[in-house]
């Protein structure tokens, strides 16, 4: 059965459809003459070259065709551009739903838009959006002051300032687009609409995004990596540098979706040029440096040598010519410079295309950067005309690396830049822009193919005991207590499997005495105090007491110089711990971001923890290879593999407990933070020596971006022959199992289930069936302990439905597994309030078709004689 690649418009107006936004036929202007922008979208609309038909609806406007009103159309126009007064958009669009319209653009002020659009069903773009532009079709229903050409690149922005300076700087580098959308204040249809959008546009290929406000954190997400999956989408978010955690987790979010995030105009504007221009290499990188490796290739050797610096300094590497590449520029280019970055002598500069060409055909390169300074005596005209032949070569299949260039100069090379751009080479005015080009093409490389991570099949297996961590917070609450004390927040921590120092506490000093007997001297004394968090900064903390007389004249300094700084507050006792050996410390932390919820933090630990900026951020649920790759970001990570005396630390045991720490978020969304500082590790043994809990209010709870894995849907199934299966979620460790079902799969199960005769599916295509949006789609696994005995898969469409397809191993036929793989999606489509499960079936499928028609599927013929439609209309409270 087929499977479509993405869906879009899940949980949209019964009336609205995408089509009718993003691909009009019919297009009406309601437009008030005394509103300024009225003017400029009639001007737009009626010199766009649209291919449909367009009105002015009220009041005439030139070169539109005149209605007194919706009812004097003589169809329904598909989507509704509005500038009109705040008092009038209600009407107004109550009356084009009466219509039939439920699509529209909101260009002006439009207080309580979201109540609106509930209320009337129409779907709207704003408020005060800069409009839509489609340049393929025509259609100009912006705020722009120049129309934007057809081409290769989708914006969807907030800002309508920045819209009309990237179209600005579009039209001057020829870069043409597929789609403007202004969101606006983001206030109905947003980003994720738009997403799903381009994810299935075709003439799309790269997407770019202005971010202030997302509205719905998870779909924004699931959306976001949908379109990512097929082509490089690039955010900037500004207004918010130097805003610290919040500023790190909506990085964190935009690469979980695979998202190039860049900062500034200066770096949109470049990643614009290259990624509309410049499809990347496929070759991965040694060392897991995927499109790090640059040549640099120079008609002079000190433009090269900006272009080096600047490769270094954006973590690239100059590629390392092997022998065989060496000789072959010897032949090639007498008198080059003998080293990357590779200079020709004077003169020379009508080569740069051949040796361009050279260079990306080597397997070390990755993209190729080619740099043409003014020479005397030399035609830069026949240069740049030779390199733009060079250029699109390489980008024709095969596996060449990109070239992207610089040319250099502005009296004389400004010519020669508006040729190349026109000719769809990516060129940029410095050596330093072009390396960024090369830097973004890395980037984005490496975010999509972190998205699509196929993680190993280990998995790390996280047994909590969540009675316990209930059964403590229900004492806090019923104590009128939201902050738990540092033993608390310790026993939730060892609940989830992170070990903690050994510890005793103590009501008064005695009992504290008592302790670090029994725990052995030198001990480590604390106040228990969940209103100080930093304890050490009232003196709250003292290490290495000895004996007992040190412990008690400790206690009364550390009660005394309580009482005097903070005067109100009053300690729950004293914690007394056994004196753990020095090693390195971390800090963890689990907290809340008001766009994304949820997020961890790794990063260094101890006393002056966060003072350097060195933490790593990411979004739970995290597995192991989202774990590691985290640790890896921070700084503090080079010190992990040890040096001189310093022993190695355990990766893998930091990693379990950021994955603990990750599954304590899933399962007890009513915390609000938790640090743990500091987490001491040396060599394969990890110590939690503190931590801070606070919870939410009564009825608050946390909503992660990201789905977790929905554990509570995995059921045993008994075949009618007595054998036992798991039947599940399916999940990213699974992979590795997938790629071994479908290996072992007859061919004419194959051909039956992906329609094609294949033996062997793609990574992509695996990360695609075991890399899942549980909001989106479900998709089972009957387990045989690790082996996979059939998989099913539901995915959700625009119009209330769900497409199922399902594969079953030879080996598990007739066992009655089908029909318990058919029920548990008939099942999970039912509880998310589906009315119908279609699936396509190929029409000599016999067996199949028997099958889905003794369930209760009735079958139709669709447009290709060979493909047969099974569908089951769902209704209420129906058992299956």
């Amino acid at each position: 059965m087929a499977l479509p690649v993405s869906i879009s418009g899940h949980g949209l107006a019964p009336g609205f459809r995408d089509t009718a936004l993003f691909a009009p036929r019919r297009v009406a202007l309601m437009a008030d003459p005394a509103l300024p922008p009225s003017a400029i979208l009639a001007r737009n609309l009626a010199s766009g070259g649209f291919r449909g038909s367009l009105h002015a609806v009220g009041p005439a406007w030139p070169g539109l065709e005149h209605a007194d009103d919706l009812q004097a159309l003589a169809a329904a126009p598909d989507l509704a551009v509005l500038s009109l007064p705040p008092e009038a958009l209600e009407p107004a669009m109550a009356a084009l739903a009466a219509r039939g319209c439920f699509a529209a653009i909101v260009t002006g002020p439009a207080p309580g838009l979201a109540g609106i659009c509930a209320r009337t069903g129409v779907r709207a773009l704003g408020e005060r959006s800069f409009g839509l532009c489609i340049p393929p079709l025509g259609l100009n229903a912006s705020l722009s002051h120049i129309s934007p050409r057809p081409g290769r690149l989708a914006l969807l922005c907030q800002s309508s300032a920045l819209a009309r300076a990237v179209i600005d700087w579009a039209e001057g580098e020829a870069v043409g687009f597929s789609l403007i959308a202004g969101i606006g204040t983001n206030a109905d249809y947003g980003f994720a609409g738009g997403l799903d959008w381009l994810a299935r546009d075709a003439t799309t290929g790269a997407i770019l995004l202005d971010l202030r406000r997302i509205k719905d954190r998870r779909r924004f997400i699931s959306s976001a990596r949908a379109a990512a999956r097929s082509r490089p989408v690039v955010a900037q978010r500004p207004g918010h540098a130097g805003r610290g955690d919040e500023d790190a987790v909506m990085g964190a979010a935009l690469r979980r979706a695979g998202v190039l995030r860049v900062q500034g105009l200066e770096d949109l504007l470049s990643a614009a040029e290259t990624l509309a221009r410049v499809k990347p290499s496929p070759r991965p990188g040694p060392d897991g440096a995927r499109g790090n490796r640059l040549a640099v290739l120079s008609n002079g050797l000190g433009p090269g040598q900006m272009a080096a610096d600047a490769a270094s300094r954006g973590g690239a590497r100059l590629a390392s010519l092997s022998p065989a590449a060496r000789g072959m520029l010897d032949l090639a280019l007498p008198g080059w410079s003998g080293n990357n970055p590779i200079a020709l002598p004077m003169g020379q500069g009508h080569r740069l295309a051949e040796a361009a060409a050279l260079l990306s055909a080597l397997p070390e390169v990755d993209s190729v950067v080619v740099i043409h300074a003014p020479a005397p005596e030399e035609d830069p005209a026949l240069a740049a005309e030779a390199l733009a032949a060079a250029a699109a070569a390489s980008g024709k299949g095969g596996r060449a690396a990109p070239v992207l260039s610089a040319w250099l100069g502005l009296a004389t090379a400004g010519a020669q830049r508006r040729m190349l751009a026109e000719r769809g080479v990516a060129v940029f005015a410095t050596p330093e822009a072009a390396v960024r080009g090369a830097l973004h093409l890395a980037q984005d490389r490496r975010n999509r193919a972190a998205a699509a991570e196929l993680p190993p099949s280990q998995v790390l297996e996280v047994t909590p005991d969540r009675a316990r961590v209930a059964a403590l917070f229900r004492e806090a609450r019923a104590a009128g207590r939201l902050l738990l004390d540092e033993a608390e927040a310790l026993a939730v921590l060892a609940a989830y499997g992170i070990p903690v120092v050994a510890h005793r506490t103590a009501a008064t000093v005695d009992q504290a005495v008592v302790a670090a007997a029994e725990l052995g001297w030198p001990v480590v004394l604390k106040v228990l105090c969940p209103e100080l968090p930093a304890k050490t900064e009232v003196g709250g903390v003292a290490l290495g007491i000895a004996d007992e007389a040190a412990l008690r004249a400790v206690a009364a300094g550390m009660a005394a110089r309580l009482g005097a700084a903070r005067p109100g507050i009053c300690p729950r006792g004293w914690m007394v711990q056994r004196q753990s050996r020095p090693a390195r410390e971390f800090r963890l932390r689990l907290a809340d971001d008001p766009m994304f919820g949820p997020w961890i933090g790794f990063g260094r630990g101890g006393t002056a923890a966060g003072l350097e900026g060195d933490e790593a951020h990411d979004l739970p649920p995290l597995n192991r290879v989202l774990a590691l790759s985290m640790i890896g970001r921070t700084r503090v990570s080079r010190l992990l593999d040890g040096w001189r005396d310093h022993p190695p630390v355990s990766r893998e045991r930091l990693a379990e407990a950021l994955v603990a720490l990750s599954q304590l978020a899933v399962d007890f969304p009513e915390i609000a933070s938790l640090t743990l500082n500091p987490l001491r590790a040396e060599g394969d043994e990890i110590l939690a020596l503190d931590a801070d809990l606070a919870l939410r209010p009564d009825g608050v709870r946390g909503f992660l971006a990201i789905p977790p894995y929905p554990a509570e849907l995995a059921r045993p199934f008994t075949t009618r022959d007595g054998r036992c299966l798991l039947v599940r979620p399916i999940r990213p460790e699974d992979a590795e199992a997938v790629a071994d079902f479908v290996r072992n799969a007859s061919p004419e199960d194959l051909r039956y289930r992906f329609f094609n005769r294949l033996r062997e599916l793609p990574p992509a295509q695996i990360v695609r069936l075991t890399q899942i949006d549980y909001d989106r789609e479900m998709a089972f696994a009957a387990m045989d302990g690790s082996r996979i005995a059939a998989t099913a898969r539901l995915v959700l469409d625009t119009d209330g439905g769900g497409e199922f397809a399902i594969l079953v191993g030879t080996d598990w036929k007739r066992g009655g597994l089908a029909r318990q793989m058919m029920s548990r999606l008939v099942e999970w489509g039912r509880g998310r309030g589906l009315r119908r499960i279609s699936g396509q079936v190929l029409a000599d499928n016999t067996g199949m078709l028997r099958f889905v028609r003794a369930i209760g599927f009735a079958t139709r013929r669709t447009e290709d004689p060979e493909i047969l439609e099974a569908y089951l209309e769902l209704e209420a409270g129906e058992e299956g």
